[in-house]
């Protein structure tokens, strides 16, 4: 431990880094299934999980609203709302189809990226799409133009790569994954097919990136970084990732009761963040059972400034947001 973070040598120290917790999309997600549940009344369709965490989802499930992986379970002219991840235009037409009452949480974020696939389908080209292939974002993306999508998860992957013309060729990527994990794809790409394209600005989430950022300066002061997500949450993996590239031992919680004491013989310090999708009251009790080990010289650092905000949809910017968690 360092005295620079912490202000002392010995005992045990969390160090809770920010930024942290929900990101702007999620913010914007959430807010719109509370806000349709206010408007419409229970109950409210939500086409897959609207942010990948359990917590979330079960606190909404309890105010009525409906979780779906398919249109087919929707009733004909009830609301739906599409998750933050979007969905592919095949969604969109059988939500039509079937006069559902539409409101689409997709992040703007992800859109940007289903705009960028248009676009380079538009002209003729081949879009390597760096994701993993079962992630909702993914699948929402590849079906902009799935018969010129092609999705790689690796080097190894771009390394197998066949495609018919290396001079017609655009990459995107997935907004939820490691910066260094996307940059070594990247380049291989670019060694590979000298001539391929890519976006106007990166598609990796600035909340992700953040938080990646932070967890990397945090690491070098603490003993093991616990993460507050769940384990489908995909930017919540990755930094766990991040944290053991830095050589720190980590470890991905859902809730405060995931934590094995087993981890903190011999830890002195301890950093703690959490996925763009967790909640800050998971982060909170987290910090309340770690203070039972011990833990109880807690202390904020605010390493990144955030002030992203995302508007409401237009049917629901009249209504009263609600509160933030």
């Amino acid at each position: 431990m360092t005295n620079q973070q912490t202000g002392k040598k010995d005992g045990k120290v969390l160090l809770r880094v920010r930024p942290r917790g929900f990101c702007a999309g999620v913010v914007r997600a959430v807010d719109i299934v509370e806000l349709a549940l206010e408007a419409y009344g229970a109950p409210v369709y939500v086409h897959h999980e609207i942010v990948h965490n359990t917590y979330v989802v079960e606190q909404l499930r309890r105010r009525g609203a409906i979780f779906v992986e398919t249109i087919g379970e929707v009733p004909s002219g009830a609301v739906l709302v599409f998750s933050a991840h979007g969905v592919p235009p095949t969604v969109r037409d059988e939500a039509k189809e079937r006069s559902l009452r539409v409101i689409d949480a997709t992040c703007p974020l992800v859109t940007k990226v289903h705009l960028e696939a248009l676009k380079f389908a538009r002209e003729k080209r081949t879009i390597i799409l760096i994701g993993h292939r079962d992630h909702q974002e993914i699948v929402g993306t590849s079906g902009e133009a799935p018969e010129q999508t092609v999705v790689v998860d690796s080097v190894e992957a771009v390394n197998a790569l066949e495609v018919g013309d290396p001079e017609r060729l655009a990459f995107l990527t997935q907004t939820t994954l490691s910066l260094y994990d996307t940059q070594e794809i990247v380049a291989r790409l670019r060694q590979r097919f000298p001539k391929i394209v890519g976006p106007a600005s990166d598609d990796i989430c600035y909340a992700t990136q953040n938080r990646q950022d932070a967890v990397e300066q945090v690491a070098k002061d603490v003993d093991l970084i616990l993460v507050v997500g769940s384990p489908n949450s995909s930017n919540s993996n990755r930094l766990v990732e991040v944290a053991q590239r830095h050589g720190v031992k980590a470890q991905l919680i859902d809730s405060a009761g995931d934590i094995d004491p087993a981890w903190l013989e011999g830890v002195k310090g301890i950093g703690l963040t959490a996925g763009a999708s967790a909640p800050e009251v998971l982060v909170q009790q987290v910090s309340d059972r770690l203070a039972g080990f011990g833990f109880t010289d807690q202390r904020d650092l605010d390493l990144i400034r955030e002030d992203v905000r995302f508007t409401l949809p237009p049917e629901l910017a009249t209504i009263a947001p609600a509160p933030r968690r």
